[in-house]
Order: structure tokens, then sequence, then C-alpha cells
């Protein structure tokens, strides 16, 4: 195998210090245009890279941010991740992805996060409890953590979303001038669900409206069979005269699978009969198949704020930021 370049042989071409190697691939580290200028020469010539392992010993820093994620189901959490990673990419870290299930819990999480020495701990979607953090078993000085795309329900763990509350405002607000006043929720599972908030400033939007009742549909997972199911049931227990006139589902997943028995299985028209909103702008959603009505979330604007918390550019502080209704044929 090739032997691996090393420091001082980059310092020896470039004529400099091994410690100016070292200052030169240090992000915000003192160094001089032109010895930075050689170094690099010297370096792309040596085919060098820093040993990252080594710095983090030096530094006591990996460069690693442990993700959490529990809701693979969702296909929303892609494209989330994708421009996560190369946020974290561009400054210099790497995430490393933790997946959340019945065998490998919060608790186990931490811990393994916390064994490979994280930066710091990215809560992305998930249910998480701040009665999880008295675990005995987790020791003191954990990572600093930050939720991702919902409300932090843990004291002093700040989180960066998309504004629910403004949203649903939106939402509603364009419902009603629509003429649209029989409205239904449908809902992910309740931890989750409470989390996102979608649900209680929909139904505070329409109350505020002087529509006191809306009707309220449980999924028990975020994925287009549950969604299906979901209003499966309510339409086979309602009378056609009883129904709602359009479905607000808390993600655009639930409102898939909700479309497609409206349609193909109850022979109803979408919008005519009711209408369905989803949340998250999903590219199937924008397909001709649906045509979704939705609300994008701002997934740039989201990972810009938390990786700059993450990094110290900003304070670390919850961020609420305003996203973007996307009107389509199904409302």
């Amino acid at each position: 195998m090739r032997k691996r370049a090393t420091a001082k042989e980059v310092a020896e071409a470039a004529g400099v210090s091994k410690w100016t190697v070292i200052r030169a691939f240090t992000p915000g580290a003192s160094i001089t245009a032109e010895s930075k200028r050689r170094v690099l020469e010297a370096a792309e010539a040596l085919n060098y890279s820093p040993n990252l392992l080594a710095r983090s010993l030096a530094t006591n820093l990996t460069h690693q941010i442990a993700v959490f994620v529990d809701d693979f189901a969702n296909p929303h959490k892609l494209p989330f991740l994708e421009v996560l990673t190369e946020r974290l990419q561009a400054e210099g870290l790497v995430a490393v992805l933790i997946n959340i299930n019945r065998h490998f819990d919060h608790v186990h999480a931490l811990l393994n996060a916390d064994q490979r020495q994280v930066d710091a701990i990215i809560l992305f979607g998930t249910a998480f409890r701040d009665e999880t953090l008295r675990d005995r078993r987790l020791g003191p000085g954990l990572p600093p953590m930050f939720v991702l795309a919902r409300d932090s329900q843990i004291e002093g763990v700040p989180a960066v979303a998309c504004d629910a509350e403004r949203a649903l405002h939106e939402i509603v607000d364009y419902l009603h001038e629509k003429g649209y006043r029989r409205p239904g929720f449908m809902g992910g599972a309740k931890t989750l669900s409470t989390a996102l908030g979608r649900r209680r400033h929909f139904i505070d939007c329409w109350r505020g409206k002087g529509v006191a009742d809306v009707v309220e549909l449980a999924a028990e997972r975020y994925s287009a069979e549950e969604g299906a199911d979901a209003v499966r049931k309510y339409l086979e227990r309602t009378a056609a005269a009883e129904r709602i006139d359009v479905l607000m589902c808390e993600n655009d997943i639930l409102a898939l699978g909700a479309m497609d028995v409206v349609r193909s299985e109850f022979g109803l028209r979408v919008p005519e009969d009711v209408a369905v909103v989803g949340f998250d702008n999903l590219d199937l959603g924008a397909s001709a198949a649906y045509d979704l009505t939705t609300y994008e979330q701002p997934k740039i604007e989201m990972m810009k704020a938390i990786v700059e918390m993450i990094m110290g550019q900003r304070e670390a502080e919850t961020v609420m930021l305003p996203g973007k209704l996307i009107v389509r044929g199904s409302a």
C-alpha cells in the first residue's frame, strides 16, 4: 500500500514548520496567505490530507454530529437529510445517523453518541421527552442537543422548525376563503403529533373563524397505509350528508394515502366532494396523479440555522421559520 504523507513531509516541502501545516488545515487559525498557499500546494503535490483522528485527540473535537431518526417510512426525511448532510460537510463535519427503534431507544442512542464523543446531537423529527435525560444510565455532560423539524419538549434544548402557527393560519385562511366549513384533521402518533403543533393550531384557527367542531382522524404511523386506513374507517361510519368537506393531513404521505381511498374505494371526487391538504411538499404530491395542495417547509434556511448553532456562529435558541403555501388542485 502507498505510504500516507505526513505533516512533517509537507512542512519540509513547503519550507515551513509542522505547526504551520496544522494551522493551514484548521478553520479560523492564524496563518499568512503566503504560508497557507505554500502549504496547500505542497499538500496537493504529496496527496496529503490531515489525520482527523489525531486532530480530534488534540482538540477534543471529533467533528461528528449524531442525527437521531425514528421515522424512516416518511419520505420527506430523505430530502431533509440530503440538505443537512451537505451543510454539515461544508463545515468539515460528518453526520452519524442513529436509527431509533424498538430495539434501540433514545437512552441507548444517547449512550452510543456519548461514547463516540460526538460534538452535538440533532433530534430529527423524533419524539424525545425531558424525562429521558434523567435515566440513571446516563452520566453528566452529554453533548449539546438540538431539535430539528418540530417543537422542542426539552427544557434548555433549542428547536429549529417551520413556524406551525403561521403555516396553519395561512392554510385555514385560504380554506375559509374558498368556502370550506366542515374541516377534519388527520394526525399521526400522539407523541409525534403533539411536538409538531399542527393539530392544535388548525383547531384554534377554525375556532377563530367561528367553526367550533373539527373532526379528528388518527393514524398510528406516518405512512400512506395508515392514512388510507384512517380515512376509510371515517367514511365507513359517517353518513354522506355529515362528512367533512376538507381534510387537513399532518403530512403529505398521510394525505396521499387518504386520497387513494377517497377516490378509488368510495368514488368521491377531490376536491368537489372532499378537498385534501398535506404538509411537506413531497415530489409525488406534485404529480398529476395527486396535484396535492400542501405547505413547504424552508429546508435550506432550517439547516443553515441549526448548523450555525452547532458551529457557534449564532445563538443557540429556538427558531421558527416561515414556509410557503403551495396551492394545487386538491383544494
